[in-house]
């Protein structure tokens, strides 16, 4: 028996994993969240999303540089350099030297980042317990989350680590990068 996930021209068996569909679902959550969050911040804060998160990062550590937020938000540098301007042309963080590497520089929250980042984080965590928290239990919010994380590190993983099958497609298939 064939059973429907909310669209009708996507008849998927309840036992067989349609991978695309799967994707499909994962990107559109991703938008959906993101455009939901992004204007519960909009109406409550004058923080962006992006700038929400680039703030959180910097929170997390104490000798911040624009390369750790990049690898935790998983974009690029030049673009998280541009976020941080942001962030700092609205007073919410400081750049001063890296002692430890004349190239770079450390990041910290101004006290208005600071108290910015709590009211935005409160406008974030109830929109997302609104969103999520009301759509599953505590206990199916976490397995969910363990799954996000491990579908992450599986597609982090480096190329060596992929299935023999999956690597050869990848290769006959993707065009060679160039460093």
């Amino acid at each position: 028996m064939e059973h429907t996930l909310g669209y009708a021209a996507e008849m998927i068996p309840r036992n067989t994993p349609d991978l695309p569909f799967v994707f499909g679902e994962l990107v559109r959550l991703e938008i959906e969240l993101w455009d939901a969050v992004e204007a519960r911040l909009s109406a409550d804060t004058d923080v962006t999303l992006a700038r929400y998160l680039a703030m959180r990062a910097i929170a997390r550590r104490p000798a911040c540089r624009v390369q750790d937020i990049a690898e935790e938000l998983a974009i690029t540098v030049g673009g998280t350099s541009k976020v941080v301007d942001r962030v700092a042309a609205a007073g919410h963080c400081a750049r001063r030297p890296n002692p430890g590497d004349k190239r770079s520089s450390l990041i910290q929250l101004t006290p208005a980042g600071e108290d910015a980042l709590a009211k935005a984080a409160k406008a974030v965590e109830d929109e997302l317990q609104r969103r999520l928290g009301s759509a599953l239990p505590p206990g199916d919010l976490q397995d969910f989350a363990a799954t996000l994380t491990r579908l992450r590190a599986a597609v982090q993983a480096p190329a060596s680590q992929a299935p023999a099958d999956s690597q050869k497609a990848k290769s006959d298939s993707s065009p060679a990068r160039s460093g």
